[in-house]
């Protein structure tokens, strides 16, 4: 069974303040070509041979290049990269690292052919050695160099458990004409000028760091360098990345990096902050996966696409009494029984069921003969597509609470929207909330009249606003962190979801559900729309409650129009 890492947990404790420059430049009819360069073979270096940007760590001199260097001031580019001061460090030491690296001088003006070919002959490599600092190549020769046109990109960090990890700072800019890059010879033995499609190709065989890949990714969205600096300097926020490590599916020697935007990745920063990296970073049926001492997880064998990696049940508990109660014990399966009976870490006192659909509750028949508990669930409104079998010793109601020992309790909280007996249940110690199908990872839940309440679903989500929470522990999917970002955007997607209901309406008129779907979901693949056909009543029916909407069986069955005034 996996165990959870709770302690506190620096991550950026040994992490060195690094910079790197992403230099561009237009291909006429190809877009942007990206300057990349391929590092020297290291034992023991995970970048060893990497194509990756120029850049490096900051030195203690870099602060005294301020004074050598136009368009950005101290105080500003910190202020943009949320820094109390020395984010002008983080641009000199990658102005110098692009002339160390790639010999790139980024001079204001045009620079004399002579001060270049003095700078490379007797300056690049003993500033390589540490021998001579950038300031004084500047008051040497009387370069000024020009950094108006950089922009801050992004932030990353190097995942915990790495022997050696950066705390990197990415620019962009483009790239000063008239000079040619060259690689030292010593940290780049290759340069490369490539699109970012090209570079991306896996024929053409580059290894790629994760921050790479991504930036390589975002930047094949530009069709000049115009463009890519125009986004650059219209970005308000630049979130820390951090990517962590992991298992992957083959086992403990098959370690994985997982991006901030993945599923596992908030799930594993809760497991193992310090980066040991024995975390799975997937969901694998029937494994009891330890998400604190109260906590355990095991998802059913029933993986699909409205079940995702498969549904999940939870053992909750105090471990001072241990004794469980199984939330949502899945479908009927012999082999999730046995996995739930197993993991139990003692006697199992009661079975709880968010609602009644297929993938949720049938197994608490099997479950609570087998353990003797009593099953608590609410019945079903509508018969439609739920549980036939699910026969509850006891409905709980809104805030009815459950003692589980002296530091473990579940509070019950009617969620309709979904289905009409959906609940959650919260766990106030631990600020979790297990959301059943009120709230899924990574994708919207169908609303599916006439169990299925538009109306009501808007209203029980913003409930969870008003709610103290850290987590959700849905039915599908991976521990969910930041609960309330999550919901507001949910009910913000929902909201322009059924603005585009309204607009449809405004635009055909009188028309049938097919058109109505056709118009409303456009960005949703058609093999889909028969299930996005069900959201689409509820909003029609939400918005018919409103007066906003009428169903017009004149024009035909199933049509539907605005209500004339």
């Amino acid at each position: 069974m996996n165990t959870i890492q709770s302690e506190p947990f620096d991550v950026f404790a040994g992490a060195r303040k690094a910079a790197s420059v992403i230099v561009l430049r237009d291909l006429p009819g190809s877009g942007v070509e990206v300057l990349m360069l391929r590092r020297a073979e290291r034992d023991g270096d995970l970048r060893s041979g990497a194509a990756v940007f120029p850049g490096g760590v900051l030195d203690a001199g870099d602060r005294l290049g301020h004074a050598h260097c136009l368009g950005w001031s101290d105080e500003a580019i910190s202020a943009r990269m949320s820094l109390a001061e020395g984010g002008l460090d983080y641009l000199v030491a990658a102005v110098r690292e692009s002339f160390e690296e790639v010999g790139l001088l980024f001079t204001h003006g045009a620079t004399h052919p002579h001060k270049l070919a003095q700078a490379h002959a007797e300056w690049r490599e003993p500033m390589q050695r540490g021998e001579r600092p950038l300031h004084a190549l500047c008051e040497t020769l009387g370069l000024t160099f020009d950094i108006s046109g950089w922009h801050y990109w992004s932030h990353w960090l190097t995942p915990p458990g790495n022997p050696k990890r950066f705390d990197t700072r990415f620019f962009i800019a483009r790239a000063p004409e008239g000079q040619v890059a060259e690689a030292d010879g010593g940290e780049a033995v290759e340069l490369m000028w490539l699109t970012p499609q090209q570079a991306l190709e896996a024929e053409r065989g580059l290894k790629l760091l994760p921050v790479t890949r991504r930036t390589l990714q975002h930047l094949s969205r530009f069709e000049s360098v115009d463009a890519a600096l125009a986004h650059a300097q219209a970005q308000r926020e630049f979130p820390l990345h951090m990517p962590r490590l992991a298992t992957g599916p083959k086992g403990p020697k098959d370690r994985t990096v997982v991006l901030p935007d993945e599923w596992a990745w908030a799930e594993l920063g809760r497991l193992d902050p310090q980066g040991r990296g024995d975390q799975i970073a997937h969901i694998e049926p029937g494994r009891a996966v330890r998400l604190s001492p109260r906590v355990i997880r095991v998802t059913a064998p029933n993986p699909g696409m409205m079940t995702g990696p498969g549904t999940n049940s939870y053992l909750v508990g105090d471990p001072a009494v241990n004794r469980w109660t199984v939330i949502d014990p899945g479908p009927s399966d012999e082999s999730h029984l046995q996995a739930l009976l197993a993991a139990a870490p003692g006697p199992i006192e009661r079975i709880l069921v968010t609602h009644t659909h297929k993938d949720h509750s049938p197994g608490a028949r099997a479950l609570a003969a087998a353990t003797v508990a009593p099953v608590l669930g609410r019945r079903p409104a509508h018969a439609e597509g739920q549980d036939s079998s699910f026969e509850p010793a006891a409905e709980p109601i809104d805030q009815e609470h459950i003692h589980l020992g002296p530091d473990a309790d579940l509070i019950a909280l009617h969620t309709p929207g979904h289905a009409s007996n959906h609940l959650c249940w919260l766990l106030p110690q631990e600020k979790l909330l297990f959301t059943g199908d009120h709230v899924m990872q990574g994708s919207t839940v169908v609303i599916n009249p006439p169990d299925g309440d538009m109306a009501a679903y808007f209203s029980a989500l913003r409930r969870l606003l008003d709610i103290d929470l850290d987590w959700f522990a849905p039915g599908h999917g991976f521990l969910v962190a930041q609960p309330h970002a999550v919901v507001r955007a949910l009910l913000a997607h929902r909201q322009r979801r059924e603005d585009k209901v309204v607009a449809a309406l405004m635009r055909l008129g009188p028309a049938d559900e097919e058109a109505l779907v056709q118009a409303v979901y456009d960005d949703t693949p058609p093999h889909l729309h028969r299930m996005a056909r069900r959201s689409l009543l509820a909003h029609l029916l939400k918005l018919q409650a409103e007066g906003r909407a009428v169903a017009s069986p004149s024009h035909g069955p199933e049509h539907w129009a605005q209500p004339s005034v």
